[in-house]
């Protein structure tokens, strides 16, 4: 038996997570440190998805979700932005995609139902048939879960849900670690795909490979996160 047919070739890298983690850490939204948390560990990265504040940073975002979402040929009618990040994530990846020849409607949810004028807690277009849920991680499931109740109550389907950044560690429920991440629950036990432009993974290729030796120097300490708390 030959060596090549005993050796498995390692996956190629996934370019446009790459591209993807390489203008987060320029945009400042990937950060490297110390930082604590929902859980209560201490991380040594930081996704802050609200630091795309500007035209240019959350233009360039919705292009990676669009030509993510392309790429998995899901099939959807519309685009749901649970309250606050996924407002203006559903909005911006509605025009993004429209630019792209493929105009889809969006809706958001208020936090607090309105009273007056038409009332009700959802806002934009009808929730109509199959509805794509948008987000900039998944931290617990909560937001899903919910976003997922307000499409059925409206009487649509959920049929997915996209984020930027796949954290790819263990959940955290009621103070108990759990074997799965949230991304997995929401996947298995919700049984609904989800699209993510990057994951942890795809952040650690970014470490080995980059140039940057300021960047490169929070690899180990990654690795070592990704170690502990990875699935």
């Amino acid at each position: 038996m030959n060596a090549s047919s005993t050796t498995s070739t390692p996956a190629a890298p996934d370019l446009l997570a790459q591209e993807f983690v390489a203008f987060a850490v320029q945009a400042g939204v990937l950060r490297f440190g110390e930082f604590k948390t929902k859980a209560g560990r201490l991380s040594p990265y930081f996704f802050n998805a609200g630091l795309f504040d500007d035209g240019a940073k959350l233009g360039r975002l919705v292009q990676f979700y669009a030509q993510r979402l392309i790429a998995s040929g899901l099939q959807f009618d519309m685009i749901f932005g649970p309250a606050y990040k996924g407002i203006t994530l559903a909005a911006a990846l509605s025009v993004e995609l429209a630019r792209l020849g493929h105009n889809k409607p969006y809706a958001y949810n208020r936090k607090e139902a309105k009273d007056h004028g038409e009332g009700g807690s959802l806002v934009g277009a009808p929730v109509r048939g199959r509805v794509l849920i948008i987000d900039d991680v998944i931290s617990a499931g909560t937001s899903v879960r919910e976003s997922i109740a307000m499409i059925a109550a409206a009487g649509a389907t959920p049929c997915g849900v996209t984020i930027a950044l796949d954290r790819q560690e263990k959940a955290v429920e009621n103070g108990v670690e759990s074997p799965k991440s949230a991304v997995q629950y929401v996947s298995e036990e919700l049984q609904l795909p989800v699209i993510a432009i990057a994951g942890l993974a795809d952040l650690l290729e970014y470490l080995r490979t980059t140039s940057d030796s300021e960047v490169t120097a929070h690899a180990a300490a990654v690795q070592a996160y990704r170690d502990r708390y990875g699935v």
